[in-house]
């Protein structure tokens, strides 16, 4: 063996004492002023530690306090972080993991709830729609077409009537043929409307109350010299009822449902309404027609000239 000191591995009580005197250098700030030089520096150190450590009833060699001076020079338990790098980045994220776990988790299910509602708010309701679309195309209508379509053909007995429910047929057999449910629908509301007024029974009576007109006559557009003769009527239902009908005026062309409007009539029997109120104010032959079931018009009592109307000057 040489004389070489060998060095003598310190226990673990030294390293912590040097450790202690390093971090009470550090937190109590005891840096000497750089205007002494570093021997001075050193011993004024050695000194205010000694100081610190005999206030508090610890006794510290001197060559502990030489150790922490040292390692203080040393950075020896300073911490130095790691230098960018892959295994400096894998490192942070292994020790983040839970961190960086949560927020992927809330962006899958960000992700998932925005998808669910695409697809339950907009992709799946627009679909159904299409084969709502589709089924009534190609099952509702064509039943309901043809359930209206029959019902109304029971009921026609006029050639006029039967007619007419074959045509709406057409009609609504062409809207879906050309997938427009609107149009059948439209046929479909007007045949259902076809038998309801193939139902109706009712009397045509002429209007016979004081205050009310029986009978106007109008001059025609286009010709001053003419007189068109119309005699107020009401059509009563078996019970006893007024009812509301539906009359298209020739003056305007537009449909109203009414309850009293004027029907054409011939002068001559225009006059014979006018004599038979003039007469005691009662017309007693005030039943003009009468609408049978499976009809559309009202059969009437005098030859038909066919117009009416539902406004006049009183």
């Amino acid at each position: 063996m040489t004389n070489a000191a060998v060095a003598k591995p310190q226990t673990l009580d030294e390293l912590m004492l040097a450790m202690d005197v390093v971090d009470t250098i550090r937190h109590r700030e005891l840096i000497v002023e750089r205007e002494l030089g570093q021997g001075d520096r050193d011993d004024a150190l050695r000194t205010r530690l000694r100081e610190i450590y005999k206030t508090q009833g610890i006794e510290v060699s001197g060559a502990a306090i030489d150790q922490g001076i040292k390692a203080l020079k040393e950075s020896r338990f300073a911490y130095a972080p790691p230098a960018p790098g892959l295994a400096r980045s894998l490192a942070l994220i292994w020790v983040s993991r839970k961190r960086i776990g949560k927020w992927a988790a809330a962006i899958v299910i960000g992700t998932a709830a925005l998808w669910g509602t695409f697809q339950y708010g907009y992709v799946v309701p627009a679909r159904q729609a299409t084969e709502n679309a589709l089924i009534e195309l190609t099952q509702t209508l064509p039943a309901e077409l043809q359930a209206a379509y029959n019902a109304a053909r029971i009921e026609a007995r006029v050639e006029e009537a039967i007619k007419s429910a074959e045509s709406l047929k057409r009609d609504g057999s062409s809207a879906i043929a050309g997938k427009n449910a609107d149009g059948a629908r439209d046929a479909i509301a007007a045949l259902q409307a076809l038998r309801t007024q193939l139902i109706q029974t009712y009397r045509l009576i002429i209007v016979s109350r004081p205050g009310a007109s029986s009978g106007v006559w109008r001059v025609p557009d286009g010709n001053s010299s003419a007189r068109n003769y119309y005699a107020i009527v009401e059509a009563i239902a078996p019970g006893g009822q007024t009812l509301e009908l539906p009359v298209t005026s020739e003056e305007t062309g537009r449909t109203k449902t009414v309850f009293t409007w004027g029907i054409r009539v011939p002068e001559s029997f225009f006059d014979a309404i006018k004599r038979d109120k003039q007469d005691n104010g009662i017309i007693e032959k005030n039943n003009i027609g009468e609408k049978h079931r499976g009809e559309l018009k009202p059969r009437l009592v005098f030859p038909a000239e066919g117009g009416a109307i539902t406004s006049w000057d009183e």
